[in-house]
């Protein structure tokens, strides 16, 4: 998410200027950067840069998704919350839980999470206080719905629109 939101504020898309502005290791950078080229938001500039040391680039649909993750990124100031934020699941739980979400209905939503994965997840955001669980007694099991809030929500907000 830091280097869509580096890319997005105008930090060279050299991969030294990059893993300066990220504090990451060379290993995570480099991963992080090929996910992001997996997944068709990072290019090569083509005709930029040597070959050994290539200067990349936001593609369309980068840009739209850089813009989110750089109003995400400055939401959360401190290096404790950020560290949440880069966690796997963190995003997409709080994609989702804009408005109540039960247990079940946010791992069939997330899909291949598992049930620990999703948990732990959702204890983490509780204990930083950007997701609410709340149980439900009117019905005839009780059960938990997780709605976030605070940053949690604003995040949301960013993700999903207001």
């Amino acid at each position: 998410m830091n280097i869509l939101a580096l890319l997005h504020r105008g930090t060279p898309g050299r991969q030294a200027s990059l893993l300066a502005a990220t504090n990451a290791g060379r290993t995570a950078f480099a991963a992080s950067l090929d996910h992001l080229i997996e997944l068709g938001v990072v290019e090569k500039n083509p005709g930029h840069g040597h070959p050994l040391r290539p200067e990349f680039r936001l593609t369309e649909q980068g840009v739209v998704i850089g813009q989110i993750a750089h109003r995400i990124v400055s939401i959360v100031p401190s290096d404790q919350e950020f560290a949440l934020l880069r966690r796997s699941w963190t995003v997409p739980v709080l994609a989702l839980t804009g408005a109540p979400q039960r247990f079940s209905d946010l791992r069939m939503k997330l899909l291949p999470i598992t049930d620990r994965a999703l948990s732990g997840t959702l204890q983490k955001l509780e204990h930083q206080d950007w997701i609410r669980r709340e149980v439900i007694t009117t019905a005839r099991t009780p059960f938990p719905v997780y709605n976030a809030i605070n940053r949690g929500q604003d995040i949301a907000r960013v993700i999903n629109g207001p």
